[in-house]
């Protein structure tokens, strides 16, 4: 695939982002071309930690075979019980050349992945939009899902207007005193509303394929049967119900219900553990209990909401987390 190439003016025109750069809402200033750190953790070098089939998203995005997920280094938001701290604080992972993350989308696709999924673009949507450019050029044609902590500048944003399929963001809350603790972002939600705004005018209600269409054959055994619906273009916003905070979840829903009524899905996760880093943190060294979840739900279900996930009552059990291991780069 040594084709895949880049022109001088689209390197300089990816370079001028990174001079005093402010992709994401903090707005850190940073020249991270000269090396300089933003708050993500990471300098212009575009670094990824692992690339493969993930069979653990929504069943319409991970389908019979799996979502071809590229997990990249940093993250404008670290929050404190992160499940994935490993390579949120951008020391795990490797270089990625643009060209040759062009090359790892085409070949996800010919592993016959569902789609390309970005898990945590942010930092890096410059060189992103160059790779998927590139890799059109290629042949890629599967959906493009941008999966996201939320916390996005639109005008950045833009920048991927006509390359994202998908958006798979979250919305972590609504209130600034929770935001600020957690995710030191006091205005987490007002950036995040905003963001969610830009992306639903970019995708627009949910379309999916026909049903038969765009579902791979798996290759090992179905996590999720093969007459799965697969989305091809649209929004799922996902909520992470944390203990003790089913009040601000009721809000989020509210929001998300009030704006978008059904033309998006909602995923309401159960799944949050808590992990060592988090055991001086008392209200958050805890799961998420069964009523505590079971309210959140009932509320989704008297505002009428009807394209929504609910995650079985085990699912804190199960590891939703791969290995970290520079696989497919």
């Amino acid at each position: 695939m040594s084709f895949l190439r880049l022109s001088e003016l689209e390197k300089q025109n990816i370079a001028r982002h990174f001079l005093s750069c402010n992709l994401c809402p903090r707005r850190c200033g940073v020249n991270r071309l000269a090396g300089e750190r933003g708050y993500c953790g990471r300098t212009a070098e575009l670094w990824a930690a692992r690339a493969a089939l993930h069979m653990w998203e929504e069943p319409c995005i991970s389908g019979a075979v799996g979502s071809g997920a590229v997990f990249f280094s940093g993250c404008n938001l670290r929050c404190v019980y992160c499940q994935n701290h490993d390579i949120a604080l951008g020391h795990t992972g490797r270089e990625i050349p643009v060209e040759r993350l062009a090359e790892i989308f085409l070949e996800l696709q010919q592993k016959g992945a569902a789609n390309i999924n970005l898990v945590t673009p942010t930092h890096y949507i410059p060189p992103v939009a160059g790779a998927l450019e590139l890799a059109r050029r290629g042949g890629l044609s599967i959906p493009v899902v941008y999966n996201c902590g939320g916390y996005e500048e639109p005008q950045a944003l833009k920048i991927l207007d006509g390359l994202v399929d998908i958006y798979l963001p979250d919305l972590k809350y609504v209130s600034p005193k929770l935001s600020a603790e957690y995710s030191h972002a006091a205005d987490y939600f007002e950036k995040a509303r905003q963001a969610l705004a830009e992306m639903f005018r970019q995708c627009g209600p949910l379309e999916f394929a026909p049903s038969g269409e765009d579902v791979p054959s798996p290759a090992d055994a179905a996590v999720y049967p093969r007459d799965t619906p697969m989305l091809r273009r649209g929004m799922i916003v996902r909520h992470l119900v944390l203990p003790g905070q089913v009040s601000d979840s009721k809000k989020v829903l509210h929001y998300l219900h009030d704006t978008f009524g059904n033309h998006i899905y909602v995923s309401v996760m159960s799944q949050y553990t808590p992990l060592s880093h988090v055991a001086d943190i008392p209200e958050l060294n805890r799961r998420v209990t069964p009523q505590e979840y079971r309210r959140v739900i009932d509320y989704c279900l008297r505002l009428g909401m009807e394209n929504i996930y609910i995650q079985e009552g085990d699912a804190a059990e199960e590891s939703f987390i791969p290995p970290f291991d520079l696989s497919g780069l």
